[in-house]
C-alpha cells in the first residue's frame, strides 16, 4: 500500500505530465487570445498554475526561500497571475510563452523534488492561515493537482474555442 506522501508525489507527477502534454499542443499564437474581454488567456492560465503551485506546495509548506526567485520571478508572477489578477490582452505585459512554460516546469520540478523529501509529520502540520479548502500542509499538497487540473481544463476549452481538435 502506498503512503500518503507517495500518492501526493505520484499525483503531482501525473498532473505535471498532463499539463505539459496539453501545452505541447498549444500554438504560441494562441497564448494571448481571448474569446471575449476579461476571459483569461492561456498565458494567464499557465502563469497562474506556476504561481499557485509555488504558493500551495512550496511557500505554504516550507515558507519563502531566497532561492525561490531563481526558479522564477515570484513577485512579478504574483502580480501578473496571482489571485485577483486580471488578464491583459497586451502580450507585451507578460513574459513570452516559452519563458512562462520554463517557469512552470521549474516549479513543477522543484515541487516534486521537495515534496518527495517530506515526512508524515510535516504533512500533518497546520497551515496558518487556514484556507477554505485545506488546513494542513498535506491537504494543501493534495489540493494542488486538483487546482492545476481545473486550469488545464480551461486551457483545453480555450483550444477548442480557437478551433483546435480535442486532445483526449
Amino acid at each position: 500500500m502506498k503512503s500518503e506522501l507517495e500518492i501526493i508525489v505520484e499525483d503531482l507527477q501525473k498532473i505535471s505530465a498532463y499539463t505539459n502534454d496539453t501545452l505541447d499542443h498549444v500554438d504560441d499564437a494562441d497564448w494571448f487570445r481571448q474569446p471575449a474581454d476579461g476571459i483569461n488567456h492561456i498565458a494567464w492560465q499557465v502563469g497562474h498554475i506556476a504561481i499557485a503551485q509555488y504558493g500551495l506546495c512550496l511557500k505554504r509548506v516550507r515558507g519563502f526561500s531566497s532561492d525561490d526567485d531563481q526558479l522564477f520571478p515570484v513577485s512579478e508572477y504574483a502580480k501578473l497571475f496571482g489571485k485577483g489578477s486580471q488578464p491583459n490582452p497586451d502580450p507585451e505585459v507578460y513574459p513570452a510563452p516559452e519563458a512562462i512554460r520554463k517557469s512552470l516546469k521549474a516549479i513543477q520540478q522543484q515541487v516534486i523534488e521537495e515534496t518527495s523529501q517530506l515526512s508524515q509529520e510535516t504533512l500533518d502540520e497546520a497551515i496558518d492561515p487556514v484556507h477554505p479548502m485545506f488546513s494542513t500542509k498535506g491537504e494543501a499538497l493534495r489540493f494542488a493537482p486538483k487546482h492545476e487540473m481545473l486550469h488545464v481544463g480551461q486551457i483545453a476549452m480555450l483550444r477548442r474555442l480557437f478551433g483546435h481538435e480535442s486532445l483526449r
